[in-house]
Order: C-alpha cells, then sequence, then structure tokens
C-alpha cells in the first residue's frame, strides 16, 4: 500500500537526516583535532521496484559517510622540532606499540604532534609510534624499503657523538708580493687527533728568492696540546713550497699530507691533507701586494660532542645535532601512498587502517612519487569549516522536520480511512 509505503519512506528519511547530524557534530566537535579530515553524509535513494508501471511504490533514502582523508588541511607554525605536518599527498605510518610485534597493527595518520617518551620513542597525542626507516653510519636507507617490516619506532634516546679526527685542512690567506728573502708568516691550525684532543698546528710560510722562480718554502711544526703547550706530535719532515703566477694565483703547490704521529696520548696516528686553493685560482692561498692576512681556516675534526637536539628536513630526514657541531642522519620517515586515501577504514586517535578499498600500500620518500614534502615545525589544521557544517544543520534539521511531516500526514490519511469503515 502506498501509504504504509510512505510511512516507511519517512522513517527512512528520519534515520538518514539523524545519521547526517551524527556527521555534522562529528565535525563540529573535531574542528580543533589536529590532521582530522572532515567526513559528509551521502545519501542515495532507495528503489522498489513495481509490479505495474502504472503504480509507485516508495522507497526512502539511506545515508552513508563520505571520509575526505585527501583533503589538505591549513599548516599552523608550532615551537617543537618534532612536530611534523604533510604538504601534499601522504601519511605518515604509525605504529600501536613502540616495538612493533605480530600483534599491532601499522597504522596511518596526519596527526603529526610527536614528543619524545620516556624511552624516547616518538609519540603523538593518541598513542601512536611513529615509524621511520633506520639509518646505517653513512646515511644509507636500508635494503628493502618497500615493506613494513624495514620500519622502526624514532628513538631519538641514547644518541651519542664521536670524537672526529682531522684529515682535511683548507686555509686561505693573502701572502705579500714584496716579502724579502727570509720573511716568515704564520697561521695556526687547530686540528683533532682520534681521541678529540685539540691540537695546535704551526704552518710556516718562508719567503724565498733563490729559487726560479721565487717560492714561499712551508714548514709544518710539531703540535702543541692545545690546553697545555706541551709537545704531544711529531711531524714527518716534507718538502713542501707554493709558487705564483703574475696574476696572484697559484702556479704549482707541493703540499703531501701531513703525517703525525701522537707522542702525548694514546691517540691513533694522523694524516691530514691541506687544501691552499686551486691552481690559477683566487679560492685558497695568494699572492698580491699589502700585509699578510687570513681569510679562513677550515678543518673537519670535531672533539667528543653531547647530544642537543634533532631536527627533521622536507624529505623526512631526521638529524640529530651534537654540540660539537657534528650532525648525524638517523632516520628517514616513509611516506604512505594509497589509490584512493578515501576509502581507509577511521580508528580511534585520527588514524586510519588499510583497506581493501584503499588500494595497495607503496611506502616512498617525500617529494617523490606524487608524494607531498614534510614540514617540520608545524602541525595541520582540521579540514572542518564551521560556516558549512552550521549550514547543512540547518538543512538536515528542516528535512528531519520533513520526513517526520510525511509520517504525521500519512497517519491522518490512514485514520480517515479506518474512519470510512464506521
Amino acid at each position: 500500500m502506498s501509504i504504509t509505503g510512505a510511512l516507511f519512506s519517512g522513517v527512512s528519511g528520519l534515520a538518514a537526516q539523524g545519521q547526517a547530524l551524527g556527521v555534522i557534530s562529528d565535525n563540529i566537535s573535531n574542528v580543533s583535532t589536529i590532521g582530522y579530515k572532515g567526513v559528509s553524509a551521502s545519501f542515495a535513494t532507495l528503489v522498489t521496484v513495481s509490479a505495474s508501471e502504472n503504480a509507485y511504490t516508495p522507497g526512502g533514502v539511506r545515508a552513508r559517510p563520505l571520509q575526505h582523508v585527501d583533503q589538505q588541511g591549513l599548516l599552523q607554525s608550532t615551537t617543537s622540532l618534532t612536530d611534523i605536518a604533510m604538504a601534499g599527498a601522504g601519511l605518515f605510518v604509525v605504529n600501536e606499540a613502540a616495538v612493533p610485534g605480530s600483534g599491532s597493527d601499522y597504522l596511518f595518520t596526519r596527526a603529526g604532534s610527536f614528543r619524545p617518551d620516556s624511552d624516547g620513542y616518538l609519540v603523538n597525542t593518541a598513542g601512536y609510534y611513529l615509524q621511520g626507516w633506520p639509518l646505517d653510519s653513512t646515511g644509507a636507507l636500508p635494503a628493502n624499503t618497500t615493506v613494513l617490516s624495514s620500519l622502526e619506532t624514532v628513538n631519538i634516546a641514547n644518541l651519542a657523538s664521536t670524537a672526529v679526527p682531522t684529515t682535511t685542512a683548507e686555509l686561505g690567506m693573502n701572502l705579500p708580493s714584496t716579502a724579502a728573502n727570509g720573511d716568515t708568516h704564520s697561521v695556526t691550525v687547530q686540528v683533532f687527533d682520534s681521541l678529540g684532543n685539540a691540537h695546535d698546528l704551526q704552518v710556516d710560510f718562508v719567503y724565498n728568492d733563490t729559487t726560479v722562480p721565487p717560492q714561499w718554502d712551508i714548514a709544518v711544526q710539531d703540535p702543541t696540546l692545545s690546553s697545555t703547550g706541551a709537545v704531544s706530535g711529531t711531524v714527518a719532515p716534507a718538502a713542501r713550497s707554493i709558487t705564483f703566477n703574475g696574476d696572484g694565483t697559484p702556479a704549482t703547490i707541493t703540499f703531501p699530507p701531513v703525517d703525525i704521529t701522537w707522542t702525548a696520548t694514546t691517540a691513533n696516528p694522523s694524516s691530514i691533507a691541506f687544501d691552499l686553493g686551486t691552481l690559477g685560482l683566487a679560492d685558497g692561498v695568494t699572492q698580491f701586494a699589502g700585509e699578510f692576512a687570513i681569510t679562513f681556516i677550515d678543518q673537519d675534526g670535531a672533539q667528543f660532542g653531547a647530544f642537543t637536539y634533532v631536527s627533521i628536513g622536507e624529505d623526512g630526514v631526521v638529524t640529530a645535532h651534537f654540540d660539537n657541531g657534528q650532525l648525524f642522519d638517523i632516520y628517514q620517515l616513509p611516506i604512505a601512498m594509497f589509490p584512493n586515501f578515501n576509502g581507509l577504514e577511521p580508528r580511534d586517535g585520527n588514524a586510519y587502517l588499510q583497506t581493501r578499498e584503499a588500494g595497495n600500500l607503496l611506502l616512498v620518500q617525500a617529494n617523490t612519487g606524487g608524494a607531498g614534502i614534510v614540514a617540520s615545525s608545524a602541525l595541520e589544521s582540521s579540514t572542518v569549516d564551521l560556516a558549512t557544517e552550521f549550514t547543512n544543520m540547518i538543512v538536515t534539521q528542516r528535512a528531519y522536520s520533513a520526513s517526520a511531516k510525511i509520517i504525521t500526514t500519512a497517519d491522518e490519511m490512514l485514520e480517515e480511512l479506518i474512519r470510512i469503515s464506521r
């Protein structure tokens, strides 16, 4: 009967609009939730096949939630170096457990408010642990980066630097072109042995006009320990010199590596290669008129350092910083890509679980394969627009009232029909 069908159609309208109101209420309540992706109610007709083309049988309506996981939210700047957001497509990989096992699920999220826990593991406010590819000492990725088993929880505890012996030193200076035979100019380079001890290594430049062409003879003195001045090393003798072109640039450079045997410490012997510049270019030691002047002294050694903080780059590389100036890349964050982000299954804590509808998971590096970039010290805002939600709420309320009116009208018609039999 069409009147009864109208009753059921009105009931389906109440149910559908009630579900739509639930979607709107969730959106509004999550307007301040970091990384939240708004959901909308999608309506579809319910059609009952009629037995005759001349008769209409009411069906009704149904509502289903439609996710918008692929929608980009605004990025907010923060003061935490471990807050991260995605600018572009992709999701961060997280796990329910600090040490993933067979009973813990890998989830995916845009909620990037991560902080170290008591053990140094980075965990967000929902209790999910950030996953990354561990990098080796050279900064290389694991052999197989396409599977989740290649990941581990990012941990920033117990990070320690090591002492780095000096292996190269670069000098930039001007040696006066008006020098007389025997004029000497010295520069002191602070170098480090394998134990991180700092030493003063003096390099003397002595002008020699008895050669053709005139040259500067270079002598490297035995290094002294910086803190005491005591003799702590011996330099193997070698012939070292530099000549110049008429334009003040180096013509020849004879400077074999400086081999040092440390005598006051147990440090390993050192071999330091000196770079005085490029032949024919004024990018290192030069010879122009004027005073002796040092422009730069660079060396690659460092003493033992303590961990200070971590930073996360646009490529998702987690870098540890130490107070001796050393930097170590320790992890790289993978970006999870799916053919259909909106097919993921939502979980508590603003995270998602992989489903068949979402398609196959692909782990890629940031800014490759269609993935976005990682924004550090930033969080992604909720994609909910309050103006839109309140407008939808008004429409839903009116539609709910209209569906209720269908029921009351059908009830009155049925009551009229019953009175006919009296």
